[in-house]
C-alpha cells in the first residue's frame, strides 16, 4: 500500500510513502521496547530536560511544522501555529509538574509504612487522527514519556509527513533513539500491533466506530485504553445570555479548524425568546467568514481534509434539509480546486434529523429551539455522545447547577470548549472513556502500585481478598 500526502487546498499530491513492511514494524517495536527499559530508570529531572528540549524544537521551527499541517490537512496557518505553541506549552507543563503528579503518596495504616507509587507501564501505542496532527500526539506523548513510558505512533494515513516530522522532533531534541517511533501502516494492520506483547497500553483519538473496534481488540488482550472519540457538542444559549458574546464565540466554536473538531460546537440549542435574534446575528457572522487558501493569514476557513469528508458532510446537510431543516447560510460545496464547503447555518433542526443525531465534521451549524432551560438540557443530553458542552447565561449560579445535569466530560460556562494541559479532558457515553491532560491524564498510563511495609512484631493486617 502507498500512503499519499495530498494538499486539500490544491488537490496536488505532495509526497508518497511506502507502507512499512512487517520487518520495519517489528524493528520499531523492538527499539521502543528496548529504549523504554532504559528510560524508565531515568530521573524526572532527566526526562524534564529532554521534554523541555522538545518544546524548544517546536518553538524554534514553528513555521516549518505549522506549514506541514496546513498543507497536509488544510487548517488555517494561524491556527496551525497556535497548535504548535500549545504542543510546546504541554511539554513544558509536564516537564515542570510530572514529579509532583507522580510522587509517592503515603497513606497512614497499621503498617510501619504504606504508600502508593506510580510506575510506568511500558510502550504505549497511539492511534491518532489528522484534524490536529501535532496537538493530538503531543497531548498524549508529553505525559506518557514523563511517566517513563515509550511510544509508538500510528498516525492517520493522510498525514504521513506530519507523522514522520513528529518522530524527527523527538529525536532531534535528544530523546533516546527509538523511544518514540512512528510506523506508517494502514488501519487494517492495527489489531496485530495491539496484540504484540511489546505494546502495553493503547490510546486513541478518533471516531466512535473506530474506538469500538480498538477497544474490542485491546480488551481481548486485557490492555489499558484511553479513548477520546466523536462528539456532537451542544452550545446552549439561554434567554438572558450575553447574545453578542455568545454569537462571537459560537462562530469560532463551530468553524475553528474548518469545523473539523470533536469538541467543536455542533448543535446550537437556543431558548425560544432569543432564538430568532441569535440565528440572525449568527448567520450574518458566519456569512462574513473568509473562505480560501489556508496559507493566507486572513483566511478564516480552509478546505476539508479529504474529498470523502466533504461528500459525507454535504450528504448530511441534504438529508437534514429533506427532513425539514432550512438553510439560512451556505449549504453547498464550493466550485473549483480544493475540498471546500461553505460555512453553513441550518435552522429548524429537530431531533430526528442527521444534523442533530450525527456528528457533523465540518463547518455546519444546526440551530435547535428550546422551550426553557430544562428543555435545553434535555435536548443537549438527547445524543449518544458526551464530550463537551457550552452554556451561555448571565445567571452563573444557575449555570453551575445546570452544568451538572449535562451529560458531558467538559462543560464551559460562557466560553468555548477547549483542551488545556492543566485540566482533565475526555468524554462519556460514545465519546469514550479515560482522561488526558492534568494530573488525571498522566496517571492513566502508570501502574498505581500499593506498597506496604509491616512491623516484624506486628505485621500489617491481612485478608483473603
Amino acid at each position: 500500500m502507498v500512503l499519499q500526502s495530498i494538499n486539500p487546498t490544491t488537490e496536488d499530491i505532495l509526497d508518497t510513502f511506502e507502507e512499512f513492511t512487517d520487518a520495519q514494524v517489528d524493528e520499531a517495536l523492538q527499539q521502543a521496547h528496548d529504549a523504554q527499559r532504559q528510560w524508565r530508570e531515568t530521573s524526572f529531572g532527566e526526562r524534564a530536560s529532554r521534554l523541555q528540549a522538545v518544546a524548544r524544537v517546536l518553538r524554534g521551527q514553528k513555521n516549518r511544522w505549522a506549514t506541514l499541517a496546513t498543507t497536509e490537512m488544510g487548517k488555517p496557518l494561524v491556527e496551525a501555529e497556535a497548535e504548535i505553541d500549545k504542543c510546546a506549552w504541554n511539554c513544558d507543563f509536564y516537564a515542570e509538574r510530572a514529579a509532583g503528579f507522580l510522587a509517592d503518596e503515603h497513606i497512614p495504616t497499621e503498617a510501619s509504612d504504606s504508600f502508593v507509587a506510580f510506575e510506568p507501564l511500558g510502550v504505549v501505542l497511539a492511534i491518532m487522527p489528522w484534524n490536529f496532527p501535532f496537538w493530538q500526539v503531543f497531548r498524549f506523548a508529553a505525559p506518557a514519556l514523563m511517566a517513563g513510558n515509550g511510544a509508538v505512533l500510528k498516525h492517520a494515513s493522510n498525514v504521513p509527513r506530519c507523522a514522520l516530522a513528529i518522530e524527527e522532533i523527538f529525536s532531534s531534541a535528544g530523546l533516546p533513539s527509538g523511544l518514540f517511533r512512528t510506523v506508517l501502516i494502514p488501519g487494517s494492520k492495527v489489531e496485530p500491533l495491539i496484540a504484540d506483547p511489546r505494546i502495553h497500553a493503547v490510546t486513541l483519538t478518533g471516531s466512535s466506530d473506530v474506538g469500538q473496534r480498538v477497544a474490542s481488540a485491546a480488551g481481548r488482550q486485557i490492555k489499558k485504553q484511553v479513548l477520546e472519540l466523536g462528539g456532537s457538542d451542544p452550545f446552549i444559549v439561554l434567554a438572558e445570555a450575553d447574545l453578542e458574546g455568545a454569537v462571537a464565540t459560537a462562530v469560532r466554536a463551530r468553524n475553528q479548524n474548518n469545523g473539523q473538531s470533536c469538541i467543536a460546537a455542533k448543535r446550537f440549542i437556543v431558548e425560544e425568546p432569543v432564538a430568532d435574534q441569535f440565528t440572525q446575528k449568527f448567520a450574518a457572522a458566519v456569512k462574513a467568514l473568509r473562505v480560501g487558501d489556508p496559507m493566507q493569514r486572513d483566511t478564516n476557513v480552509g478546505p476539508l481534509a479529504r474529498q470523502d469528508l466533504r461528500d459525507a458532510l454535504a450528504d448530511q446537510v441534504e438529508r437534514s434539509v429533506s427532513s425539514g431543516a432550512h438553510t439560512v447560510v451556505g449549504g453547498n460545496s464550493l466550485n473549483g480546486k480544493g475540498y471546500f464547503y461553505a460555512p453553513t447555518v441550518l435552522d429548524g433542526v429537530s431531533a430526528d434529523m442527521p444534523a442533530f443525531r450525527e456528528e457533523t465534521f465540518g463547518p455546519v451549524a444546526a440551530v435547535i429551539r428550546a422551550r426553557d432551560p430544562l428543555d435545553a438540557v434535555r435536548l443537549a443530553n438527547d445524543t449518544e455522545y458526551g464530550l463537551g458542552a457550552a452554556l451561555w447565561t448571565r445567571d452563573i449560579e444557575r449555570a453551575k447547577q445546570l452544568a451538572r445535569r449535562i451529560e458531558a466530560g467538559n462543560v464551559f460556562i460562557n466560553g468555548m470548549v477547549a483542551s488545556d494541559p492543566r485540566l482533565p479532558f475526555g468524554g462519556i457515553k460514545r465519546s469514550g472513556y479515560g482522561r488526558e491532560l492534568g494530573v488525571f491524564g498522566i496517571r492513566e498510563f502508570v501502574n498505581i502500585q500499593t506498597i506496604v511495609v509491616g512491623l516484624p512484631s506486628q505485621p500489617a493486617r491481612a485478608s483473603s481478598e
